[in-house]
Formats: C-alpha cells, sequence, structure tokens
C-alpha cells in the first residue's frame, strides 16, 4: 500500500509536474550546481554523473567547431574507407 501522498501526486499529473521542478531546483542547490561560478556536472563512461571543472568538463572534446569521434564510433576503430 503506498502513502497518501504517493497516491495523491498520481492521481494529479499538474500538482506532480510542480512538485518535479520545485525539487529540481531544491537538488541543484543540494550539489552546489546552482548559479554561476559552480562545479559542472560531467557524465563518465559508467553513465554516473560527478562535479567537475568547468573548464576541464567543457574542453574534453574542444570547441564546437570541429567534430570530435566517439570511442566506439567506426571511424575511430580505423577502418576508414
Amino acid at each position: 500500500m503506498s502513502s497518501r501522498t504517493a497516491a495523491y501526486y498520481r492521481t494529479h499529473p499538474e500538482a506532480r509536474a510542480k512538485r518535479q521542478r520545485a525539487q529540481a531546483e531544491i537538488n541543484r542547490r543540494r550539489r552546489g550546481i546552482d548559479g554561476k561560478g559552480g562545479p559542472d556536472v560531467s557524465h563518465t563512461e559508467a553513465g554516473k554523473t560527478v562535479l567537475e571543472d568547468p573548464s576541464t568538463n567543457r574542453a574534453r572534446n574542444g570547441h564546437g567547431k570541429q567534430a570530435r569521434l566517439k570511442r566506439d564510433s567506426v571511424w575511430a576503430a580505423g577502418f576508414c574507407l
């Protein structure tokens, strides 16, 4: 049996959406990534997220003008035609 709160949010989609927006803001503040000058959330190869310096995170794949190769792509594996 679920709680009354869970049952309420299951049956009221507008209230659930409002709560999810509020929780997202709370979670950002809790992680310390809300506002300017904080760390970035970087995605690892394992699919996890870690806090990382923004310049390190954004410099990893170069600037946006050059396409970068994915590790598992055919081109990266050396099978160029």
